[in-house]
């Protein structure tokens, strides 16, 4: 079962989209306490030679993700820095395995990733956001290391969503 539902995700985005700076910052800081390695993820881009607009299309993106997951009802566990390269471990060889494959078969893995994916949602969320910004052609190293970051991102929140607990009273 989905965490991140259609309505769950717009109003996400909503909230996120209807934040000031300060508030934003606020989110941050609010991340850096519950989920400091989602936020390192995406600080650290700077250093795999990604622009500032790029950085601030995946800080959306896990501004967006973070406040679904506050608006999910569900107290999260932490996301530890093993999770996250368990599942980038998971998501290269994925990425490669379809390389090696012909057009027919890469599109058809493809999509058996996107039907098979426990928050496709979210995962849709992100990859949109990539597409609306041309982030998804990978025509630079920089790309390549922002694209991973982002659905790596996506694949740490849906590995512990199992480990979610809903919040006593809460409604998501």
């Amino acid at each position: 079962m989905t965490l991140f539902t259609p309505p769950l995700m717009a109003k996400a985005v909503k909230t996120v989209d209807g934040m000031d700076m300060s508030e934003r910052i606020r989110l941050a800081d609010e991340i850096h306490v519950q989920q400091p390695q989602l936020l390192a993820s995406v600080v650290v881009l700077h250093r795999m030679g990604s622009s500032y607009p790029q950085i601030e299309v995946a800080l959306h993106i896990l501004l967006v993700s973070y406040q679904a997951m506050k608006l999910s009802g569900h107290a999260w566990p932490m996301i530890s820095e093993a999770t996250q390269d368990a599942c980038l471990r998971r998501l290269t060889g994925q990425i490669l395995f379809s390389e090696g494959l012909p057009d027919a078969l890469q599109q058809q893995s493809v999509h058996l990733y996107i039907d098979e994916h426990p928050e496709p949602v979210l995962l849709a969320f992100a990859h949109e956001h990539l597409r609306q910004n041309d982030l998804l052609a990978v025509r630079t190293d920089a790309e390549k290391f922002l694209m991973l970051a982002v659905l790596n991102l996506v694949e740490c929140i849906a590995s512990v969503r199992d480990q979610a607990r809903p919040l006593s009273g809460a409604q998501a």
